[in-house]
């Protein structure tokens, strides 16, 4: 849990709250007398979800209004940018960036998940939630242009650095009172609009319903071949494996695909081959996933600065890792802080089939840190290529960082050549993980690590 709060979301107009609600909602007249148990019945289930959301909140401190303080004397890092906040230009740059990363929390009230009745991912969630924030800022990079950033900026406050709270985007300007909001739209802000509809659609993707191919039901359906269901919890290395299968199962991203390390180890002749296509178009985008454990129950100090190191590249697309029921996704540092997006505030579905849809929910106005040294050593690292020249760059870039922790076995590598999968699928390994490390073919025996991880 980070060692300091952030002020939870403010509600829009008409927004429900946590702590609103948690009394039994009513139907409407009975037609038939069994109706009354059947509506009885939903009704405990919804005030369970309610309490349960509420509770969540309580745990990982969404009801504290307390903000995360950052210092002015050092930089901030934010997925391979640096920014300056003793400088006030700066300052807004890094809030603009921050709040237009894409922010999925845990959600209730949408459709049951298959072969359950479960209407909520409250408590069990988070995981496939920092998953799909990863997978997000990924898409994000994939199809927007450099250095976009979300525009819509009338859900601006007083943010954590006292920064004042006005914020002018692109030309547009906004202005909030108790109960109506005035826009001033430039001719920028209009160019801007098919920017903005790509967002929405990639918005919608992760939304939760069973048709959307990032949301929490495909997520959910793709990690049945794993031995997960809906309620169970799922480790960084099975949710990098999931958002493989979706991505490879969907048809809204024809020209993207991922691929998930194995053993620690990024074979550069299989992503080759995974990315290369006919001509003329001869090289996909992809996201490369790292599975990796770095230590035990507590992560190995050698890896701090290494972490860190990734973390000011702007290949890095983020990590996600944490400790069962409490994972998040790390998206940058200052000093000895990481700053994150966390997942565990409940908060109401959204109806993407309406047009214009609200946005606000889907953005976290206030970045949160906790100290790297608490950081839980499972976790997965996610890196995008848009083309074969950005995958070459990345091999160097990437293993540059990680001779930081040379001092021990590296995090992971990058091996030419292919890797042995297609041997070892017919041989039956017990439990028995192989492992590449300079030149080097050992076995550990992973029957008793914690996730799927091999320790290091």
């Amino acid at each position: 849990m980070a060692t300091a709060r952030c002020e939870r979301l403010p509600s829009a107009d008409h927004e429900m709250d946590d702590w609103l609600f948690l009394s039994s909602e009513s139907a409407g007249p009975e037609v038939l007398e069994v109706s009354r148990d059947v509506q009885e019945a939903a009704d405990r289930s919804k005030l369970r979800s309610k309490l349960v959301s509420a509770w969540n909140s309580v745990k990982y401190g969404w009801t504290l209004k307390k903000k995360s303080k950052f210092s002015r004397s050092s930089p901030v890092i934010l997925l391979g940018k640096s920014y300056e906040l003793k400088d006030q230009g700066e300052r807004e740059l890094f809030r603009s960036s921050f709040v237009s990363l894409l922010w999925l929390t845990y959600r209730r009230g949408f459709p049951p998940l298959a072969g359950s009745s479960l209407t909520s991912d409250s408590g069990w969630g988070c995981v496939l939630r920092t998953g799909q924030m990863l997978l997000a800022h990924g898409l994000l990079l994939h199809l927007m242009p450099p250095d976009w950033t979300w525009s819509v900026t009338h859900h601006a406050v007083k943010d954590d650095m006292d920064l004042e709270s006005r914020s002018v985007h692109r030309g547009q300007s906004f202005q909030e009172g108790p109960h109506k909001r005035c826009r001033k739209l430039s001719l920028g802000s209009l160019l801007d609009r098919p920017m903005e509809a790509t967002h929405r659609r990639a918005v919608s993707w992760f939304a939760d319903l069973p048709t959307a191919p990032f949301g929490i039901h495909q997520l959910v359906e793709l990690g049945k071949s794993s031995g997960k269901k809906a309620g169970d919890w799922y480790g960084p290395s099975i949710a990098a494996h999931i958002l493989q299968k979706a991505v490879a199962a969907s048809v809204v991203l024809p020209n993207l695909v991922v691929y998930v390390a194995q053993d620690c180890t990024v074979y550069v002749a299989d992503v080759k081959k995974l990315c290369e296509r006919p001509p003329p178009q001869s090289w996909k985008s992809v996201i490369i996933l790292v599975p990796v454990r770095l230590g035990g129950q507590d992560l190995n100090p050698a890896y701090i600065t290494c972490v860190k190191k990734l973390l000011t590249l702007q290949c890095c697309i983020g990590i996600i890792g944490g400790k069962p029921k409490h994972s998040l996704f790390f998206v940058g540092f200052q000093d000895d802080n990481l700053l994150y997006l966390d997942p565990h505030y409940c908060q109401p579905t959204v109806d993407i089939t309406k047009e214009n849809f609200p946005l606000e929910s889907f953005h976290c106005k206030y970045p949160r840190k906790m100290s790297v040294s608490r950081m839980d050593p499972s976790c997965t690292i996610g890196f995008y290529a848009k083309c074969q020249k950005d995958f070459e760059s990345l091999c160097t870039i990437v293993t540059e960082a990680l001779s930081t922790s040379t001092e021990t076995y590296p995090m992971f590598i990058f091996a030419e050549g292919h890797s042995q999968e297609h041997e070892r699928s017919n041989t039956p390994t017990n439990n028995i993980t192989y492992i590449q490390r300079k030149d080097e073919l050992r076995r550990v025996d992973t029957s008793n690590s914690m996730d799927e991880f091999v320790l290091l």
